[in-house]
């Protein structure tokens, strides 16, 4: 019995197979496939090859159970490769999110952006108090720091004597200040005759500026530390003029402007700090000199920080006086949030039960041919119950008269 093999991969043997001859099968079929094998063109190996890798199971993806499962064709096992195709689009997403600094950026630039606040109707005052102020005849105008040093003086005492003026000015008026310049000048104002004059001979000069004796302990102190450091000049930085004993920021702006001509800041004493709170060029309510130079500085033009600290010293000298200022006399009255509030008997609000001015009015009459002061009381409902102040001065008067 025998039969013969048709399949194309038996073609070229031709061998006939018996169920004695297996082997002679075996033998012709593997020669056969190295044949085969060794025909095929090395781009099909290729592909062969990264088929069988790609074939290959990854570690990541769930592994699939083979048991009772007929074997997959290599096209399927190319799904989990979609699967890794949609991961670059969800970390995309994640990118988008984790750089999805829009929003941030509106809230870090929304700060920056905000409106730029001033006072209303600020240049307005500012004109009026520049009216107020053009004839210059504030004692800051004539006795101010810029006119206590001596002009012939060389820079470097020019600019210490300067220095010392301010520090004599704290708390202390300008005719006082300029008076115990006068005397230092005579004495010899210069560091190395300062730390030279004795605590007592000092104190007599600068008396009777406010708390001299302190101010004699910070001018030998602050003198020695310039003769030793800079010679007996002054620093030309703020940090370098805070470090001194006894002078302040205030004074440190004052002495770059006057003494460097350098403008770093607003020179804030209480007469700008006083006057920059009541005409509501701060933001909010300050507390303190230096805190309303900081809310000065945020939003009035630098060109003007020369010129603000003369302009409301004098002023404030003048017509904005710290206690009852004069408002009647002031160009601002009508556009001053505090106008007429801090002297109320100069101006009366509308309607008071009380007026400074007692509501009586007296009529000279002739009875029986002789003169007589009649008072002609209003009526019950036009005066108040209670009794006005005039009324007590007038007994005391009478209960004299009787004596």
């Amino acid at each position: 019995m025998y039969f013969t093999m048709t399949s194309p991969y038996f073609m070229q043997s031709r061998s006939i197979v018996t169920r004695s001859g297996s082997q002679t099968l075996r033998r012709t079929a593997l020669s056969a496939f190295k044949r085969n094998v060794t025909t095929r063109s090395p781009v099909a190996v290729k592909v062969e090859e990264e088929e069988a890798t790609i074939s290959q199971p990854r570690p990541s993806v769930v592994p699939v159970s083979t048991d009772d499962c007929p074997p997959l064709h290599p096209q399927a096992i190319v799904q989990p490769k979609a699967e890794t195709d949609t991961l670059p689009l969800a970390s995309s997403g994640r990118r988008r999110r984790q750089l999805k600094v829009e929003y941030a950026k509106d809230e870090e630039v929304g700060p920056v952006k905000t409106e730029h606040w001033e006072p209303p109707d600020w240049r307005r005052q500012l004109a009026n108090i520049r009216e107020m102020r053009s004839s210059r005849d504030a004692p800051v105008d004539k006795m101010g720091a810029e006119r206590c040093y001596d002009p012939e003086a060389p820079g470097h005492v020019r600019r210490f004597q300067v220095l010392v003026s301010l520090m004599l000015s704290s708390q202390t008026k300008d005719q006082v200040t300029a008076a115990a310049m006068q005397k230092l000048r005579a004495h010899g104002c210069t560091a190395e005759n300062i730390i030279s004059t004795d605590d007592e001979t000092l104190g007599r000069l600068i008396y009777p500026v406010g708390f001299w004796r302190t101010k004699v302990k910070y001018l030998k102190q602050t003198s020695a530390m310039l003769q030793q450091e800079f010679g007996g000049d002054i620093p030309n930085s703020v940090e370098g003029l805070v470090r001194l004993p006894g002078v302040g920021p205030k004074m440190a702006h004052l002495a770059m402007s006057i003494a460097w001509d350098q403008v770093s800041g607003i020179g804030v004493d209480t007469h700008v700090h006083r006057i920059a709170n009541r005409l509501g060029w701060v933001r909010r309510p300050t507390k303190n000199p230096e805190e309303t130079r900081k809310a000065l500085e945020e939003w009035l033009p630098r060109e003007l920080w020369r010129e603000i600290n003369w302009l409301l010293v004098g002023f404030g000298q003048q017509v904005c006086l710290p206690v009852s200022p004069l408002c009647s006399m002031c160009l601002n009255q009508h556009n001053c949030p505090s106008a007429h509030r801090a002297s109320p008997a100069k101006k009366p609000k509308a309607g008071s039960p009380r007026p400074p001015k007692p509501q009586t009015s007296c009529e000279m009459k002739l009875e029986n041919g002789r003169e007589s002061l009649v008072k002609e009381e209003k009526s019950e409902e036009e005066i108040s119950p209670t009794p006005g102040p005039p009324a007590v001065p007038k007994r005391k008067r009478r209960s004299k008269d009787a004596r």
